[in-house]
């Protein structure tokens, strides 16, 4: 499948990515114009979008990557009204 991640579950595993490719936090970060250290406060907080280590780097599935960011985009803002 080109383009498209699918998600393969098995019990006792994590859910693995299968995709054409995933993301760097360099491109996370481009793609929703914030910097790489933000993204690693996110993943320390708990609160970005879910990475996977593969040895000493990040990666991330894009599709998980959009998902996260329509999450945010419709929970409503905290914090004082602009």
């Amino acid at each position: 499948m080109r383009g498209r991640s699918v998600k393969v579950e098995q019990p006792g595993l994590q859910v693995l990515p299968v995709c054409d490719r995933l993301w760097s936090a360099q491109e996370v970060g481009q793609f929703l114009g914030v910097p790489v250290a933000t993204l690693h406060q996110w993943r320390y907080l708990g609160t970005g979008p879910a990475a996977y280590r593969v040895g000493k780097h990040l990666r991330y599935d894009p599709d998980t990557v959009r998902r996260w960011l329509a999450e945010q985009c419709a929970s409503p803002v905290h914090g004082p009204a602009a």
